[in-house]
């Protein structure tokens, strides 16, 4: 199933901005409170086989994130034409795949942060979803 998993949208024009551009694209989404940063995307996601795991208190991330799951590629488009058309420019964006739905939300936007970092100096970033080592 579609969905999208939303963080740290505080404030309000731009959250009703994300959530109309997922209107129009026919997609359901999750805010992510940060107290469920550190579970798996697959968790995250209500998929089955997946658990919250152990919880490590740690400082919850801040960045705007944007994680999408299983989005056809018409509500794909229409989605982030929907973010451009609006004015919202999110730089940490990710699309679930089988590398990286065991991943923490945190693990996913440090991955994120340094290719956008990397591609922002322009350098060439590494490929998240991939497995180290």
């Amino acid at each position: 199933m579609a969905r999208v998993l939303l963080y740290n949208f505080t404030e309000e024009e731009r959250r009703r901005k994300v959530k109309a551009a997922l209107f129009r694209a026919a997609v359901p989404a999750r805010e992510i409170p940060a107290e469920e940063q550190d579970a798996p995307l697959g968790f995250l996601l209500g998929l089955e086989g997946f658990s919250a795991g152990e919880k490590t208190p740690q400082e919850p991330f801040r960045d705007e994130m944007i994680v999408m799951h299983a989005l056809e590629p018409r509500q794909f488009q229409r989605f982030l034409e929907g973010l451009k058309s609006q004015g919202v420019r999110v730089p940490l964006k990710a699309v679930v795949t089988e590398h990286n739905i065991r991943w923490t939300s945190r693990r996913l936007r440090e991955e994120l942060k340094a290719e956008h970092e990397a591609l922002s100096a322009g350098g060439n970033a590494p490929v998240h979803g991939r497995e180290k080592g």
